[in-house]
Parts: structure tokens; sequence; C-alpha cells
């Protein structure tokens, strides 16, 4: 059986559970993806299933793209890879759908957070920024200084600055799946997920499942 799937996604929304509380969920559209490749040991080093997710039309992949993906017998416009607990259990061309969860399941979900754009050290890292009085006009949302004087005489690498945030790969671990709706490929997860409406997610079981 595959680890995970690709999927997206749709928003967020809130249910009520058994004893009437109301649980905050992300609702993922995972599947279906088709199996597109299966590496091996012997041609390449390693074993894993390729998945491709979100069907296309011709005119969005290039020719070798195309050629690529002509055994699997559809035009899918991401790839991705997954490990696998055997590799003989799939074929290229199997399609695999959301029933691959079950509710209670923990799961790791990884997607690219939100661009946030040039921003300063106070919403970037949190700073505190400079004292409102005693002649401190201009020093509100400030860093500071940035480094010392003779020794070492530089700034040290890494040192919180203001710079781009967000946009980044961002893997959120131990989500919980509160429900699957099988036929509609949907997945009800407790909690937030990275990223925007419609953004790309890998969904995969859970490597530190508490």
């Amino acid at each position: 059986m595959v680890e995970g799937l690709l999927g997206r996604k749709v928003g967020m929304t809130q249910i009520f559970g058994a004893s009437g509380e109301v649980i905050p969920v992300t609702v993922l559209e995972v599947g279906p993806c088709v199996v597109t490749q299966l590496r091996t040991n012997d041609r390449d080093g390693y074993e894993a299933v390729q998945l491709g997710y979100r069907e296309v039309t011709a005119k969005h992949l290039t020719r070798p793209e195309r050629g690529h993906l002509a055994g699997a017998g559809r035009l899918v416009r991401y790839l991705r890879e997954f490990a696998a607990d055997r590799i003989d259990d799939h074929h290229v061309g199997d399609v695999i759908q959301a029933d691959l969860f079950r509710a209670g399941q923990l799961i790791d979900v990884t997607g690219t957070s939100k661009g946030r754009g040039f921003q300063g050290v106070v919403r970037r890292h949190g700073f505190s920024g400079g004292p409102r009085t005693h002649g401190q006009s201009d020093r509100h949302r400030a860093p500071g200084s940035i480094g010392a004087g003779t020794t070492p005489g530089r700034v040290w690498k890494n040192t919180r600055m203001a710079g781009r945030m967000g946009n980044r790969r961002v893997t959120v671990q131990n989500l919980q799946v509160v429900e699957v709706l099988a036929d509609r490929n949907l997945i009800l997860v407790r909690g937030s997920v990275p990223g925007a409406k419609n953004g790309l997610v890998m969904v995969r079981r859970a490597v530190r499942a508490r």
C-alpha cells in the first residue's frame, strides 16, 4: 500500500462531534491519483511509487511530459513520489482514491505556505520594537542592533532581520482524520493545513504518530 496521496486544500469549516463539541476541520480533496511510474532498486537504486494528480488537457503539457504519461492513460499536472509497503502491489495506470485513509488515523500534510512578501522583524519574527518615548520617534518597529563592534566586526549569518516571509514548504505532523467522504474523494482533518485554497498538498501516514 502506498503511504500517501496528492490533493488540494478545499478550505476550512466546522463540524459537530458525537458529544456536541465543535471541531474545526480542513477539507482536503485527495485523489484520484494515478500511478505513472514505479521506481525499483534494480533500475533506480530505491523503491517508490510515482503518483499523478489533477487531470489536464494535452495543451498544458510538453511532448516529453505527454510521452512519460502515455502508459498511465491519463494526463496529469502534478507528479510526486511516495514510499510503498510493497512495490509489487502497484501497476502503472492504477487509480488510488481517498479510501486509502480512515477516520481516526494520524497523517502528515505538506503544503506551500501563503506568501506574505517583504515583511519587517515585528511581523516576521515577533520582535517587540523600540521604545515609544524618550525621543524615539521613528524606532517603533525597528530591529535594533544587528551585531557587535570590533569582535566579531560583522553580522552573524542567520541573524533575524526583515525579508521575504512565507511561500515555503511546510509540513504539519500528526493531524487527525475526522471523517472520510470516499465517494467525493474528500477527507476532513482536524486543525489547519498550510497554504491557500486550492493549493497542492501531500497527505501521508504520520511518521511520528503519537
